[in-house]
Order: structure tokens, then C-alpha cells, then sequence
């Protein structure tokens, strides 16, 4: 079990108070996928990925980069019990799905540096550390199901 201290509960608050989901979202997993193309792979049938413009502007990835920050918004109010809260989730990518669980660790990359660049001065090192450690959590939850 992770361990919580109040500020670091208050500072993933008020990084999810202040998410424009739409936003980021959408931004971090275009972000990955142009970064890291095999990661395309998970996506085809979202439609057109053949290049970076396409990705960027691909209304139906948009839509799935809101559902995963929506889907972190729940870690976030489970803070004590991520891995319980997303076992169906880590069941689903491992055996229907068939995610390389390396990919989630990726997409986290990509959520923190569009984080950071839409927080600016206020993504302090502090700040930084706590949303990395979240992550990890999240991260490690949804992997639960491949060990």
C-alpha cells in the first residue's frame, strides 16, 4: 500500500481541479503516439494514424485521450486503493486488449511533460515528484494483472 501525505493528496487535487480533460488529454496520447509510433498499434481502428498531422487532428483519439484522463480522474478519488479500483481495467489490457504494459509507463511520460508545459513555474520539482509517484501507482495497478 502507497503511502499519502496530505500535501501530496493536495497537490493531485489540485492538478485534476485545475485539467481542462479536453485538452490534455487528447494532447498526451497524440504526444505518445507520434513519439513512440508502435504504440499506434493498440489504436488502428480509431481511424487515420498515418502521420503526425493526422494523429493530432484524428477526432476519435481525441476523444479516447479525454476517456483516459477521465479514467485517471478515478485513481485520483481512490487514492488509497488505485490497484483494487482499476483491476478490471488491468484484466481487460492484458487479456482482451493484449496493451504491452511498458506502454502505460510511455503515456504517463507524455501526460507529465503536457502537464508541465500547461502548469509552467508552478510544475516545481515538488509538484513533479508527487504527480510521478501518482503514476508509478497508476502504472503499476494497471500492470498488476501480467505479473
Amino acid at each position: 500500500m502507497v503511502e499519502w501525505s496530505d500535501q501530496e493528496r493536495s497537490i493531485i487535487n489540485n492538478i485534476f481541479a485545475n485539467l481542462d480533460y479536453e485538452d490534455v488529454g487528447p494532447k498526451a496520447l497524440c504526444r505518445c503516439l507520434i513519439v513512440y509510433p508502435w504504440t499506434q498499434r493498440y489504436f488502428g481502428g480509431l481511424g487515420n494514424l498515418y502521420n503526425a498531422e493526422a494523429i493530432k487532428t484524428n477526432p476519435n483519439l481525441a476523444a479516447q485521450g479525454t476517456k483516459i484522463l477521465h479514467g485517471l480522474d478515478r485513481a485520483m478519488k481512490n487514492m488509497d486503493n488505485i490497484k483494487a479500483t482499476y483491476a478490471e481495467l488491468s484484466v481487460l489490457h492484458s487479456e482482451k486488449l493484449r496493451v504491452d504494459p511498458d506502454n502505460f509507463k510511455l503515456l504517463s511520460d507524455c501526460l507529465t511533460i503536457v502537464i508541465a508545459a500547461k502548469m509552467g513555474k508552478d510544475f516545481t520539482p515538488d509538484v513533479q515528484a508527487t504527480f510521478q509517484k501518482f503514476l508509478a501507482v497508476v502504472v503499476s495497478a494497471l500492470g498488476k494483472q501480467y505479473h
